[in-house]
């Protein structure tokens, strides 16, 4: 990887929205390191990553829920060239009933979706500041984060917190020029074989976005690019949903009320309101 070039890491590249972001920062002219549990779907990405652009590409194949791969594969990265852009996509959500959620699975999550950024961000600063670069952390938190759902109790905890560790980065990496962001998806079909959905579970949950046309990974993966420029330079410890307005509200309920009545719209006094003489 040449100096001149920018470098991006990107985790839980193997496929779905991690992938997308590979590609889509390649397309870009970033050069691209991935990393990812499974060595032949990131492999595979990487390559045509490659490829098809012209970037170069490398692949780090490791549990993010050990914390010495976690903080290790920034060291590896910066290796090969100084890292200018961080995302932190890669992340768990299995379904568990809250009354079946022991603490090992509890800690297995919040490892992988919350404790495995927050080293990978440390490290990163470290070599940034010693080289004295400016580098870009964008991390993929959900909309679960504020709205709970049956059998994510885990899950949503962790987006929540990865949204506080994003805030707080934030304030204390600012000094030294490093942005800290996050995107906030909503729900996306990626067939991903590490978090399996049901199609019934995707029509269910596609029916609440207010746009029509359904989520591409595409929208995300632009989003994390456009953090990760320089168009965003005095952007730090936000959070951009890309999620087709469902953080906005519902449009699928009903109307809550069947009619008008008349002291809603003003044709009477209200009750216990004393009319005018």
């Amino acid at each position: 990887m040449s100096q001149e070039s920018r470098h991006a890491v990107v985790t839980g590249a193997g496929n779905g929205l991690g992938a997308a972001i590979a590609r889509r920062l390649g397309a870009a002219g970033w050069d691209v390191t991935g990393v990812d549990v499974r060595a032949a779907a990131v492999e595979e990405t990487l390559d045509s990553v490659a490829k098809e652009h012209g970037v170069r590409t490398r692949a780090l194949v490791g549990d993010l829920a050990d914390p010495a791969f976690a903080t290790g594969l920034v060291d590896e990265a910066w290796a090969l060239a100084p890292v200018d852009g961080l995302v932190n996509a890669a992340g768990i959500y299995p379904a568990i009933p809250f009354l079946s959620l022991d603490v090992e699975r509890w800690n297995h999550v919040q490892a992988v979706n919350v404790v495995a950024p927050l080293l990978s961000t440390q490290q990163l600063a470290r070599h940034a500041i010693e080289a004295g670069r400016t580098p870009a952390v964008v991390n993929l938190t959900s909309g679960a984060a504020k709205r709970a759902r049956p059998g994510t109790a885990h899950y949503s905890t962790s987006k929540a917190a990865l949204t506080m560790v994003t805030m707080a980065c934030a304030i204390e990496l600012g000094h030294a020029g490093i942005r800290v962001n996050a995107v906030a998806p909503g729900f996306f079909s990626i067939d991903s074989e590490v978090n399996p959905i049901s199609a019934e579970y995707a029509a269910l949950m596609a029916s609440a976005d207010i746009l029509p046309g359904g989520a591409r990974p595409e929208d995300v993966a632009n989003a994390v690019l456009y953090l990760l420029g320089d168009e965003a330079r005095w952007i730090t410890g936000a959070t951009l949903p890309v999620d087709g307005g469902t953080s906005v509200g519902s449009a699928s309920l009903p109307q809550h009320f069947p009619d008008t009545s008349p002291w809603q719209v003003g044709t009477t006094a209200a009750p216990d309101t004393p009319e005018e003489n």
